[in-house]
């Protein structure tokens, strides 16, 4: 999530998950044939980022890869209809629940979601939760070191029956939202961690895929030390503003979540107009998971 929140047409990827990979319309949709979860690119090995086995099997991925956006509020169905025309942009990310998200979502809607995906829009879910015990400013909701685990495998619940209640399937990404703090402080990085791995054992329980956003400098680097390993994010969504738009020039990862597991956010806060409407988002380069939308 960018700081300011809580106080492009695509074209067709491929990726291999189970060994057996369909396009359709465009954007990538795999068949597991195993609980392996979601696959990596050709060449990638468990040191590259492979997913750990899950405990259900996660059917029917979807990634996409060009430009997407993020924007605080949903815009209204007139709008994305608009710049579905007009824009650069594919994808667009949607803040689904979670204490700590920062604005009304009058338009987020079961009915807005499904009409929005027929339109050809890509969805990309974020749940803001609970925030690292050591960040300055007063979120409603906060970890600690005794709650963590807990409150990570209630959050992630949730964040799985809100994708569900809003028609996104199962098979298909949400994202945690983890915004920066101090990785030198030892105490505060393992509660994160803590809390991020039962959040994404939660969102794994229930057959949905599960991508980490954070900052490059801390947040999302703390989970790619850890990563891969048992109950870590399936993909990552890193903050780095440096306005370059790809997720491999400039990658501060390495070979982690390679197959199409990586989202950029390279700057913010940029007013644009497209098809007569004007939004302020953010901008990403995306090469990752989506979420799966019920027809």
């Amino acid at each position: 999530m960018p700081k300011h929140r809580i106080s492009r047409k695509h074209r067709t990827v491929a990726m291999a998950v189970g060994g057996v990979v369909l396009l359709v319309g465009g954007a990538l949709t795999a068949q597991a044939a195993s609980s392996s979860g979601s696959g990596s690119g050709s060449g990638a090995t468990a040191a590259a980022g492979a997913a750990p086995a899950r405990p259900v099997a996660l059917a029917k991925p979807a990634a996409f890869t060009g430009r997407a956006f993020d924007t605080c509020t949903a815009p209204t169905l007139a709008q994305m209809k608009a710049w579905k025309t007009a824009s650069p942009y594919g994808a667009a990310a949607v803040y689904i629940g979670g204490r700590n998200r920062g604005c009304a979502q009058p338009q987020l809607t079961a009915s807005w979601v499904k009409s929005v995906s027929a339109s050809g829009w890509k969805l990309i879910p974020l749940y803001v939760g609970a925030q690292p015990p050591c960040r300055s400013g007063s979120n409603p909701e906060k970890m600690t070191a005794a709650d963590a685990a807990s409150l990570g495998a209630a959050d992630g619940a949730d964040a799985a029956a809100k994708a569900s209640a809003l028609g996104m399937r199962p098979g298909g990404a949400v994202y945690l939202d983890m915004e920066g703090f101090d990785t030198a402080n030892t105490s505060c990085k393992q509660t994160v961690l803590t809390y991020t791995r039962a959040w994404n054992k939660a969102v794994h329980a229930k057959a949905y895929r599960t991508g980490f956003y954070g900052f490059a400098s801390s947040s999302a680097a703390a989970v790619a030390a850890e990563s891969p390993g048992t109950d870590m994010p399936d993909a990552i969504w890193y903050a780095a503003y440096d306005g370059t738009a790809s997720t491999t020039t400039g990658y501060p990862f390495g070979a982690k979540w390679a197959g199409h597991r990586r989202g950029h956010q390279y700057a913010v806060e940029k007013k644009e107009t497209y098809g007569g409407v004007t939004l302020t988002v953010d901008h990403n380069a995306w090469d990752s998971l989506v979420a799966v939308v019920a027809k």
